[in-house]
């Protein structure tokens, strides 16, 4: 008596048989700390928060150049001799001190 194996019905396409190994390359990224501000980050990259990488400054931030062009305009109002825009000024509320009760 022969065995007689179990043999497929059709043939696996190329892309049915490719699809379990397409995940095989993904690996999880390490993280680290940023030196300059502790902010998580991939190793081996510019620090997104302060532009720090390896202890220099490689490149300016959103807040670094918001500084710089504060300071330019108000360079250039002092050039021209205008008044600064005066910044609005956000009300404290004041506080309310209970009067001391009095026995009668």
């Amino acid at each position: 008596m022969e065995l007689v194996m179990p043999v497929p019905k059709r043939k696996r396409s190329r892309s049915r048989r490719d699809k379990r190994f397409a995940n095989k390359g993904l690996k999880v990224k390490s993280m680290t700390d940023c030196q300059n501000c502790k902010a998580p980050l991939p190793t081996h990259q510019a620090c997104p928060e302060c532009g720090f990488y390896k202890g220099v400054k490689v490149f300016a931030t959103k807040a670094d150049r918001a500084v710089k062009r504060g300071q330019e305009r108000q360079a250039r109002a002092k050039k021209k001799g205008m008044r600064q825009p005066e910044v609005p000024q956000q009300e404290q509320p004041q506080e309310v001190t209970p009067e001391p009760e009095t026995k009668k």
